[in-house]
């Protein structure tokens, strides 16, 4: 592994660990080194990572860490997918900004060439696009290999000029704890390397397959970061923006077990054949899920069997092990009732209820149990008493009704 690779590597790791929604993000574009002569900076397709080695070279640690986030941003707010009739330069413009302004949000140092005004801070690019001139005069700090317009860089495929590009000679703009000589010699192994991709790839062709997994993907990292506890306010926005007025409670209750089943990183020491680094990787598993209905008479016996039949139809798709009970305000008899991945799920018959609503006595079956979930479901209307503390495991929320939850994803039957 060279420095470059090592480099890179390290600003995804510090992701994961202090920023996970947007270290999960990135996880999901394979870093791959670029000629230099197609590309400047960085640039996406939203399949890939693509870099220029002498580029990340002269950048810092943070402003790694920045570039990284910003081409995963691209990808996860579907800037690809989006352009429609705009003209390509001043739409990419715009893209830039929007996702600039989220980062600096997040207050993470931008390289010097990256397009930031407070005055877009919140508006999406839809909302800049308009704000700007006709023929903006900035340059993208990347490229959006999204479509055959021409690159991100030079507009409408003309070719720019180069006052913007960093001046590797001033020694005042050397990065901290880096000389000119180790700028150098980072670059050019990166140059060296084999397997550089020499020209800009075609653009994708199924846009909107892709712009369906990255909404998943987009779903997924909120859930794990706000299970963490280090989802920001802003982003816990943003997120909620783009998915609740789009998707189905049916999607979005999909990709949330996707990601309980699939989402997990493994920190395993690589074979020697890639180097002796221990890089973070995606691992998938099985997952166990707990399923909790309430019985409490508000919801009826036909949207408790359609919810069950949505369970049972995504439990194969992940290779869960779901475990249900019923509660209004104590656990049902019988209860709780096991079904293997294989099994059919089907509604326990002499469920009774019609009680008042309590959900603590599922989370203190579920501590008794001693084996966390990966993933607590609940149908509810929310209109209850719920636990003081947060459990350790995800929760989501599936409600009718408009009660908020104090804890966990809220998704609204609709």
């Amino acid at each position: 592994m060279n420095l470059i690779e090592t480099k890179l590597a390290a600003a995804r790791t510090r992701l994961i660990l202090d920023k996970p929604f947007l270290g999960s993000l990135v996880m999901h574009l394979p870093l791959k080194p670029a000629d230099q002569k197609w590309c400047e900076t960085t640039a996406t397709d939203a399949r890939f990572f693509y870099y220029n080695p002498a580029y990340i070279a002269r950048l810092t640690l943070d402003q790694t860490q920045f570039v990284l986030a910003h081409e995963a941003m691209h990808c996860a707010l579907s800037h690809f997918n989006r352009r429609n009739h705009r003209q390509k330069h001043r739409w990419d413009v715009a893209c830039d900004y929007a996702v600039n302004m989220i980062l600096d949000d997040e207050r993470m140092p931008p390289p010097d060439a990256a397009l930031m005004n407070a005055t877009y801070r919140g508006l999406t690019a839809e909302e800049i696009y308009p704000l700007l001139h006709e023929d903006p005069p900035e340059q993208t700090l990347d490229q959006h290999l999204f479509d055959d317009s021409g690159s991100g860089q030079g507009g409408e495929g003309e070719p720019e000029d180069s006052d913007d590009e960093p001046d590797d000679g001033d020694p005042g703009e050397q990065e901290e704890g880096e000389s000119e000589g180790e700028n150098e010699a980072e670059a050019s192994d990166g140059r060296a390397e084999a397997g550089e991709q020499e020209s800009p790839p075609p653009p994708p062709l199924d846009p909107d397959t892709l712009d369906e997994q990255w909404q998943g993907r987009l779903a997924a990292a909120a859930q794990a970061a706000r299970q963490a506890g280090k989802l920001s306010a802003s982003m816990l926005r943003l997120v909620d923006q783009l998915l609740a007025p789009k998707l189905p409670w049916r999607a979005l209750l999909a990709r949330y077990m996707m990601n309980a089943a699939r989402d997990d990183y493994s920190f395993q020491r690589t074979s020697r054949r890639e180097g002796d680094a221990m890089m973070p990787r995606l691992l998938s598993q099985s997952v166990r899920v707990a399923v909790a209905l309430d019985t409490s008479g508000s919801i009826g016996d036909d949207e408790l069997r359609e919810f069950l039949a949505e369970i049972d139809a995504l439990k194969a798709q992940v290779r869960a092990e779901v475990t249900l009970h019923a509660c209004d305000d104590k656990l049902a008899e019988g209860g709780p009732w096991r079904f293997a991945m294989w099994e059919t799920i089907t509604l326990p018959d002499g469920i009774l209820g019609g009680g008042g609503t309590d959900f603590r006595p599922v989370f203190e079956w579920l501590d008794g149990d001693r084996a966390d979930p990966g993933l607590l479901v609940y149908f509810t209307d929310a209109e209850g008493r719920f636990p003081e503390r947060e459990p350790r495991y995800p929760v989501v929320w599936l409600v009718k009704g408009k009660a908020p939850v104090p804890f966990g994803v809220r998704i609204q039957l609709n």
